[in-house]
């Protein structure tokens, strides 16, 4: 077997509405499609693919845990290539009221986190042009330095 690239990422939410807002609105997910039997459910898309990301409403569920533990830790979302325009969405999301929880910097990439509504880590991204990580892999785990945009 040969996997060709990750799909997609689904999420139990508590509030559908809110994390469509999230994922949709401000970090720019068209909507695909949607049902309401017998949950609620929206997928999300970027226009790669039919969905990457599937949201499903579950109410009051018990929150993700905090640190070190088993599961999901984060997802990565590509938001442009260059640095100018990480800095763009470091701005909106300033401006949106959104809290960023860290910025660094990967060698191979230039990442912002944050969470989601439900508390989940998003970690929005560009690859560093200027890194040919494809010539030398041992870049990708190259030690994580602090961003300063």
């Amino acid at each position: 077997m040969k996997s060709h690239y990750l799909g997609h990422v689904v999420f139990y939410v508590k509030d559908i509405v809110r994390s469509v807002a999230f994922y949709g609105d401000l970090l720019g997910f068209e909507q695909a499609g949607e049902m309401s039997q017998p949950f609620k459910a929206v997928a999300l898309t970027s226009g790669r693919t039919h969905h990457e990301i599937l949201l499903i409403e579950v109410g009051n569920a018990p929150a993700p845990q905090k640190g070190h533990r088993l599961g999901l830790y984060h997802i990565g979302i590509k938001v442009g290539d260059s640095l100018n325009e990480l800095q763009a969405v470091r701005d909106e999301l300033t401006s949106a009221g959104i809290k960023i929880s860290g910025m660094s910097d990967h060698t191979v990439s230039k990442s912002i986190y944050l969470e989601d509504p439900d508390g989940n880590e998003v970690e929005l991204y560009i690859d560093d042009p200027n890194i040919d990580w494809q010539k030398d892999l041992s870049l990708v785990m190259s030690p994580i330095k602090p961003l300063k945009l």
